[in-house]
């Protein structure tokens, strides 16, 4: 089965942009991390139920 893997560090920002563009603040950097995070467990959830994993843990 082929999988497309959605790489979050690819950037064609050209390296002057880059390197002039103000520095990320801390709460834009937070929301970031939070949106991979809620994505990431999005993604483990969806995967436990289509393989039944989570009747492992029993309930």
């Amino acid at each position: 089965m082929n999988h497309l893997n959605k790489n979050n560090y690819t950037n064609t920002a050209q390296l002057k942009e880059i390197m002039t563009a103000p520095p990320m603040t801390a709460e834009q950097h937070a929301i970031i991390i939070r949106k991979r995070i809620k994505d990431r467990r999005m993604i483990e959830e969806a995967r436990e139920k289509r393989t039944g994993e989570d009747d492992l843990f029993g309930d």
